[in-house]
């Protein structure tokens, strides 16, 4: 099947299009129908009336932008009507709703007349937040996005116009710099003097560029002054006018710095890239086929060619969605009248910025892999990266407030962690960790340093005020590491090959000698960096140690537990995972150490757990897991959970509900606790899932996350005497990050 078949399949399925409408509020009883339509919808239609910001928070227009088209300029199928637009503007629904969760409504409007366009979108604005507007011919758009822009008091968008222009403008800001030339000295070129064009134009001299170091070109060539002063072009293309000798593109391109193609395929070859001057850049923007292919490009010359194309295919894409969904989020939460230059100038520097940053795993494996550095083959961020949305949103937000655009103003620190909220509530979650850990950093171990995730992630550390992180390993190797990957920081090391270890062998063979180890083996362990950084930790001169990363989880906790071992008033470790499905939130024990508990063992997890929950600031409500609910099956398996269940009930030191054993549904699903079982201790839903064996925990965990859509954040080892965790092989840079705030935290709390 072909792409237009799968496309076409895709469409058509069950319900047809991309988008539908969902409530968000309850319609289950006859008082939530009546609060959401008649007669309770009364007081907020009478508040919106006496004041119409209010509008804002009690409809959705907060949140909501319109997507309108005429269908005169529709991708590359050009004037194709207002119906036949629909998908397309369906799909930018679907785009802003997946990067920046916005509300879309699109609206096709069956109008040719520019002012008639003006009318109808005017009219919607007490429907709408922002206007979206798209795939309008020029010259009309510019007429009718000026216009809007006057009479709105919304911010008006035309993301033809100005989406190429700041994705491309955040290339040309590092690509301008890997080239070591200055914005205001580069001599640049444009192939195509259409909306997109000339609004790219002008947003390159926002950038720094100088308006008469700028060549545009038509179909016709060159555009000159004398051709604007015969009236050969329109008023928008007489803006950049050269007073230049007139010439073809090939005559344009000699000696230019930058090349910006916004027109048809195939019309700049090998000579052309060849004449232009040292390492020039390349954007080659048409769709589908670039002005010039890729690879012709990067082959004219021995030099440096810094490329950029429309395409997925290949390294820097210009991709408008790196854009309009972030621009909007901005405008959107400060209650922006427009989206004005400056907005549009911090969303591009943030993107140039956030391209010179080290690239999430996540971000790598979804791009097949492939090396993502600053660099001339990555100037501008991949459209998958998450971080997109918390950059952007907040630097637009951060300009129409210093703008005096926006009604209302934002904690920018705040924001930018709700933002990431959007993202998912284990993020939500993991940010409360990791603001508690920079209020007091502590020293954390990587034991395995040398491995380049692991210094990735201690530049994060740093970067980010985290921890300290000391890092065991081969120093030149994780100096290589560094370099190559452009971190500029100087972390701590401590090579075991090229420093003295006494103190630590000596104390590992104190800790260790009635276990058999002799001080000659003593030595020879301390050199591995699990018994080096569990010794470090138990000296104290480290708070806090990660290991597990090219281990299996079992050796790797071994030195742990032999050095280390567990907390005074504990006897056992347990590993935990927290998952986050939806905005509901669950702490599953235990689900990597203890293969057959008994009671005992039981209880104990289950305290150890629900301390864990409060450091994320979740009240515990334990359930003790079987396949049993409170007695209706009696064996020697459903005995241990109700065994455990009934001592912490009895301990008066428990100040959280717990009970058991239940099964896992009857735990989780409040109408069962509340009908069936009315007298559980658990008035709510529980959140810390007790599980009666390692096998259960590890599949329920691993089925949550791969068949419910859980993210899991571990695990986390607690029962320790002092903070130490088990990564699981093949963990990625966040995911350390993430493990080594909650061993600060759990270094805070024992400081305490």
């Amino acid at each position: 099947m072909g792409l237009d078949e799968d496309s076409l399949d895709y469409h058509g399925r069950e319900p047809p299009g991309k988008l539908e409408i969902s409530t968000t509020k309850p319609t289950n009883t006859q008082r939530d129908l009546s609060l959401a339509y008649s007669p309770g919808v009364a007081a907020p239609c009478e508040a919106i009336a006496d004041d119409p910001e209010k509008a804002f928070t009690y409809t959705a227009k907060a949140n909501m932008v319109g997507v309108v088209s005429n269908g005169s300029a529709v991708l590359g199928l050009g004037d194709i009507g207002a119906q036949a637009s629909k998908p397309v503007m369906e799909g930018k629904g679907v785009l802003f709703k997946r990067f920046a969760d916005i509300d879309v409504f699109d609206v096709e409007l069956d109008q040719a007349d520019p002012e008639a366009v003006v009318t109808s979108v005017k009219a919607m604005e007490p429907t709408f937040g922002g206007i979206n507007l798209e795939d309008i011919k020029a010259p009309e758009c510019f007429e009718i996005e000026s216009t809007l822009r006057e009479e709105m008091d919304i911010p008006v968008f035309h993301d033809d116009q100005h989406g190429t222009a700041i994705i491309s403008g955040a290339a040309l800001l590092n690509a301008a710099d890997i080239a070591d030339k200055e914005p205001s000295e580069l001599e640049i070129v444009f192939s195509g003097a259409g909306a997109s064009a000339i609004a790219t134009g002008r947003f390159y001299v926002s950038l720094g560029a100088d308006r008469d170091n700028i060549t545009m070109c038509d179909s016709s060539g060159i555009i000159t002054e004398r051709r604007a002063a015969a009236g050969d072009v329109n008023e928008f293309k007489q803006e950049f006018a050269s007073d230049r000798p007139e010439g073809d593109l090939a005559d344009a391109m000699a000696g230019a710095d930058v090349f910006v193609g916004l027109s048809v395929g195939g019309i700049v070859d090998e000579t052309m890239v060849r004449s232009m001057a040292d390492d020039p850049i390349i954007f080659a923007m048409a769709n589908p086929d670039p002005e010039i292919d890729y690879e012709t490009a990067k082959q004219a010359r021995e030099d440096t060619v810094i490329m950029a194309t429309g395409r997925s295919d290949y390294p820097n894409q210009v991709n408008n969605v790196l854009g309009f969904p972030f621009i909007f989020r901005g405008a959107l939460d400060v209650r922006a009248t427009e989206i004005n230059e400056a907005m549009k100038v911090a969303a591009a520097e943030a993107l140039a910025d956030l391209a010179r940053q080290d690239v999430p795993d996540a971000v790598v494996k979804a791009y097949g892999d492939q090396p993502l550095q600053f660099g001339p083959d990555y100037i501008i961020p991949k459209p998958l990266d998450p971080r997109v949305l918390f950059e952007v949103a907040p630097a637009v937000a951060e300009a129409a407030v210093d703008r005096g655009c926006a009604r209302r103003e934002v904690d920018l620190e705040g924001y930018a962690e709700r933002l990431e909220a959007r993202l998912g509530k284990s993020r939500e979650m993991m940010r409360v960790v990791l603001n508690k850990a920079k209020s007091d950093p502590k020293r954390v171990v990587l034991a395995e340093g040398s491995d380049e995730k692991l210094v990735r992630a201690a530049f994060q550390l740093v970067d980010q005020g985290i921890a300290e992180p000391v890092l065991i390993g081969d120093r030149q190797e994780i100096w290589a590491h560094a370099d190559r990957l452009g971190l500029e920081f100087e972390p701590e090391i401590v090579d075991p090959e090229a420093e003295t270890l006494e103190p630590y062998a000596d104390r590992l063979h104190e800790l260790r000698k009635r276990d058999g180890v002799t001080r000659r083996e003593a030595a020879e362990l301390i050199t591995d960096g699990n018994y080096l950084g569990s010794v470090m930790v138990e000296m104290g001169d480290a708070d806090a140690m990660l290991t597990g990363l090219m281990h299996h989880y079992p050796s790797a906790l071994r030195p742990p537990l032999q050095i280390v071992g567990t907390a005074d008033d504990a006897d056992y470790a347990a590993g935990v995972y927290m998952l986050t499905v939806d905005n509901r939130v669950v702490f599953v024990a235990d689900a990597t150490v203890n293969q057959n508990p008994d009671e005992d063992v039981l209880a104990e997890v289950t305290r150890q757990t629900a301390d864990l929950a409060r450091r994320f600031n979740v009240e515990p409500r334990a359930a003790l897991l079987s396949y049993s609910d409170f007695g209706s099956v009696d064996d020697e398996d459903t005995r241990e959970p109700r065994a455990a269940a009934d001592r912490l009930r009895a301990d008066p030191d428990v100040d959280f509900p717990v009970d058991g054993e239940m099964q896992a549904d009857t735990a989780v699903v409040e109408d069962t606790l509340e009908g069936t079982y009315g007298f559980s201790e658990l008035d709510e839903p529980a959140n810390v899932l007790v599980f009666p064996n390692l096998e259960a925990g590890n599949i329920a965990y691993k089925l949550l996350q791969r068949l419910g859509g859980a993210e899991a954040i571990g695990p986390m080892l607690v029962g320790m005497d002092e903070p130490v965790h088990v990564l699981q092989r093949g963990d990625e840079v966040k995911d350390i990050v993430n493990l080594a705030g909650v061993a600060v935290v759990d270094a805070q709390d024992d400081e305490e």
